[in-house]
């Protein structure tokens, strides 16, 4: 199936839009595609890299310069929304610390995100089985992050599958958090597959109270199919559309 008949099959589901790790070289056309059925482009990346990110102070030139010229491309094409990484630990840093170089490293680029309608989503990932070392890896972390810069356009990207390993309590954290959340992704745990029976999540609940908190931007499907892909979209729509 080509990436045009497979946005065609999403916008028949019911699907609003589609998501993109980065630019790649044919991102114009991609997003060409989205646009032929009525998707949106709801994410992409904002920087490199996952491992080598924001707590380093010395990678604040480099990763401004990557999401000044994202959030241009965001705005022009209504991508509400980037990708930014904390970065894993560095042995020379506190929390306190890795904290305030991640806040200081958005802080030179929100005005430019808020100038642009463009938010900036700090990544939640579990450093337990995924990505060790990670140290974006606590709601309260992320938070603390949002909060030092005082942005309306720096939020986070609340994986449900990462936090579920990392702290579970999902729906009370969604609840007390929203207003710092701009993305969600999904997935079944164990095994980050289909949102099925054969995983410990309840996404109906989750959504519902997603959907009760007042979110009104994107949730992101992040989970490899046990079957066919489309099917298990399928089965992923109905049962987020439940909540």
């Amino acid at each position: 199936m080509s990436l045009d008949q497979l946005f065609g099959v999403l916008a028949d589901i019911g699907f609003a839009a589609a998501e993109l790790w980065g630019r790649q070289q044919d991102f114009e056309q991609v997003v060409q595609f989205a646009k032929r059925h009525g998707l949106v482009i709801a994410s992409m990346g904002g920087h490199a890299s996952l491992t080598d990110g924001l707590n380093k102070r010395s990678n604040h030139d480099r990763i401004e310069a990557e999401l000044r010229a994202s959030i241009e491309v965001a705005a022009e094409h209504g991508i509400p929304g980037l990708i930014c990484l904390s970065g894993n630990r560095q042995p020379y840093q506190s929390e306190v610390e890795a904290i305030e170089a991640v806040a200081d490293g958005l802080c030179r680029v929100a005005p430019y995100a808020e100038e642009h309608g463009v938010n900036l989503n700090l990544e939640l990932l579990n450093s337990k089985i995924d990505h060790p070392g990670y140290q974006c890896d606590h709601t309260a972390w992320g938070m603390a992050v949002c909060e030092r810069v005082g942005s309306p356009r720096v939020k986070l990207l609340y994986d449900i599958y990462h936090m579920q390993i990392m702290e579970g309590d999902l729906i009370r954290t969604i609840r007390e958090s929203i207003q710092w959340i701009g993305h969600f992704h999904t997935a079944g745990n164990p095994g980050r597959k289909d949102m099925d029976d054969t995983q410990e999540l309840n996404y109906i609940a989750i959504c519902r109270a997603i959907a009760d908190a007042g979110y009104s931007l994107y949730v992101g499907h992040e989970f490899t199919p046990r079957g066919d892909p489309v099917e298990a979209l399928r089965q992923t729509f109905a049962v987020c559309n439940q909540g």
